[in-house]
């Protein structure tokens, strides 16, 4: 039947599928930490398993490691980079990530990728990621209810108007991203939540938690906490959505700029 259906895609204009077939369309590397905290590595272990289902019948190909590169051309494989949990630490690994970015490289982050505080000292990754550094959280992990700042987006365009998504931590940074010229931020802690937590109550504040600077090719989310980050079909397809955004629609967009000599 696919065969069928890809001979029909040749000839017919209005064919409503692309088929890979036999095509790769693009290449992905996950990181994640295997020695952090255990609900990290709860989530970090679905998050290969869901992405793992996404590459059935190798429309892309991935590699796993525990470690980000340190050096640029190892990173120049990919056309996504995805930080489940794992921020580089060494020098000689952020240096070949800047550069990765900064050439046009795909990332997302999850959670504590974005975790940043004054002991950090990576005043880059703060620019890349559009905002200050880590404020607060609630806790324990615990439902919210989240808005989508906007639903003109790739990323949110099939996504409710609100919804709740599954437990976790969620992280407030200052300032926030929403500060940010550059920066659109695209689903947000709902302040209907307020107080928000049980034990560390976090009373007010802009509470961006997934969002994309428009100077990289790249999504935050802060979901990341815990063993119930892929129980919900809503947030499982705001997930899928950014993945494919930074991995096929950004870079065709990037593809189709380069061509036109932009």
């Amino acid at each position: 039947m696919m065969l069928c259906c890809t001979a029909q895609a040749q000839v017919t204009d209005n064919y409503p599928a692309d088929y890979a077939g036999d095509r790769i369309r693009f290449h992905a590397l996950f990181i994640w930490d295997p020695n952090a905290e255990s609900a990290h590595v709860e989530f970090d272990q679905q998050a290969l398993h869901f992405f793992h289902k996404l590459s059935y019948g190798e429309g892309f190909t991935y590699d796993v490691r525990t470690e980000c590169p340190n050096r640029l051309d190892s990173l120049q494989r990919y056309d996504v980079v995805v930080m489940l949990n794992a921020l580089p630490q060494a020098a000689d690994q952020r240096r070949a990530f800047e550069q990765y970015m900064e050439q046009g490289g795909g990332w997302i982050g999850f959670h504590a990728t974005g975790y940043n505080d004054k002991d950090t000292h990576w005043p880059w990754f703060n620019e890349f990621l559009g905002c200050g550094i880590f404020l607060c959280n609630n806790w324990p992990p615990q439902p919210a209810l989240v808005e989508v700042d906007t639903q003109q987006h790739p990323i949110t365009r099939t996504l409710p108007k609100e919804f709740v998504v599954p437990a976790s931590e969620f992280y407030q940074f200052s300032p926030s991203p929403r500060a940010n010229k550059d920066v659109e931020v695209l689903v947000s802690i709902s302040p209907k939540n307020y107080p928000f937590g049980i034990k560390d109550i976090v009373l007010f504040g802009d509470f961006p938690i997934v969002w994309t600077n428009k100077n990289y090719r790249m999504v935050y989310l802060n979901m990341g906490h815990g063993d119930e980050g892929f129980i919900d079909a809503t947030q499982n397809l705001l997930f899928t959505n950014a993945f494919r955004w930074v991995s096929l629609e950004a870079t065709e967009s990037i593809k189709a700029t380069k061509a036109n000599g932009k």
